[in-house]
């Protein structure tokens, strides 16, 4: 198994492919205080439903029900709260879909499940998310450390079906990208009412195109 390694601690690792550091790290989220934890989980439920960038950090707190002090406590401006919030958002949506790898199944059964795990990210809020963003000094920039992510996943487990004869040579790097932009591009606002299913439905579909199309009989 060339590309991707063992499990570890319960979850699969790719050589090279690095997640993006969040910008809220682990330790000093564990240094918050419950409220405030509490009030991060609450603030990624509104950036997924109708926003939080046109909002201040007055009228966020009281959507809330949090003090000015707790949110300043988290993240010195609106601009960085916001983007921590998504930031956040996105590495949990990530963790959810390496939970979903099992390093030890068929790759291409792997990249599906992967594919489906990250395709949970569209939907309905996906719009609201991307317009939330659309402002955010840097925001750009982190989504697309996470797109990176995603398409060096998806490339080593092509790259493993290909070392296992599962699928024909192919340009893995340009499948990746490929695969890695169907969900984005059916989340587009002035995409969602064109077509018929959920962007979530529609992305699931076409992936499952691209793949049967590599699949060798």
């Amino acid at each position: 198994m060339s590309t991707v390694a063992t499990k570890r601690a319960g979850r699969s690792t790719f050589p090279g492919v690095r997640a993006p550091r969040p910008l809220l790290p682990a330790t000093i989220e564990k240094g918050l205080t419950p409220r405030q934890r509490q009030v991060l989980d609450t603030l990624e439920e509104l950036i997924a439903e109708d926003g939080l960038a046109e909002s201040t950090m007055a009228q966020i707190a009281a959507r809330v029900g949090c003090s000015l002090r707790t949110l300043y406590g988290i993240s010195p401006s609106k601009d960085e709260l916001v983007l921590t919030v998504a930031d956040r958002r996105l590495h949990r949506i990530g963790r959810e879909a390496m939970a979903a790898l099992d390093p030890e199944a068929p790759p291409l059964s792997t990249l599906r499940n992967y594919l489906r795990a990250a395709h949970e990210a569209v939907g309905p809020s996906a719009e609201a998310f991307g317009r939330e963003l659309a402002a955010i000094p840097g925001a750009r920039r982190q989504i697309d450390r996470h797109e990176a992510y995603l398409t060096g996943v998806l490339k080593s487990l092509l790259d493993r079906a290909v070392d296992e004869g599962v699928i024909a040579p192919v340009d893995t790097t340009a499948v990746a990208l490929v695969l890695g932009g169907v969900g984005r591009d059916f989340a587009r606002p002035d995409v969602i009412p064109r077509i018929e299913k959920s962007s979530r439905e529609t992305a699931d579909a076409l992936a499952e195109i691209v793949l049967r199309g590599l699949e060798r009989g």
